[in-house]
């Protein structure tokens, strides 16, 4: 049996790894997934720079074309080092990131999440 791949847009955060992927797990059914990570990503997608971006589009091509991934996640997060921002200005980052990779056209499921200071995964609503 094929294994399912979800991939992970995350900022390099440790402490968002392993609550994003446990939810990708439960919530999409997936096996496994790829970890694509930036500093600020939702910053870098929103706000960043095309070369920046592009470069994580092709991260995400590799992805989908050698994974078969179903579902690209976007997360940001409380605390964030590299975008110390308020949790609004995330959550709307987060909506302005999942634009950008939904721009994209892959055949894929798109969504925004929010790790809070907890550790616990929240959908942004879009």
């Amino acid at each position: 049996m094929k294994k399912r791949f979800g991939t992970a847009l995350n900022c390099i955060d440790g402490r968002t790894q392993i609550p994003v992927i446990k939810w990708l797990k439960e919530n999409f059914h997936v096996d496994y997934v790829d970890s694509i990570t930036e500093p600020g990503i939702d910053k870098v997608l929103s706000q960043g720079e095309w070369i920046e971006i592009e470069r994580l589009k092709e991260k995400v091509i590799t992805s989908i074309t050698a994974h078969r991934s179903s579902v690209v996640a976007v997360v940001g997060h409380y605390d964030c080092a590299a975008n110390p921002v308020s949790d609004c200005k995330h959550f709307c980052d987060i909506v302005e990131s999942t634009y950008v990779v939904k721009s994209w056209c892959f055949p894929v499921r798109v969504v925004g999440l929010w790790v809070d200071k907890f550790g616990c995964v929240h959908v942004v609503n879009i």
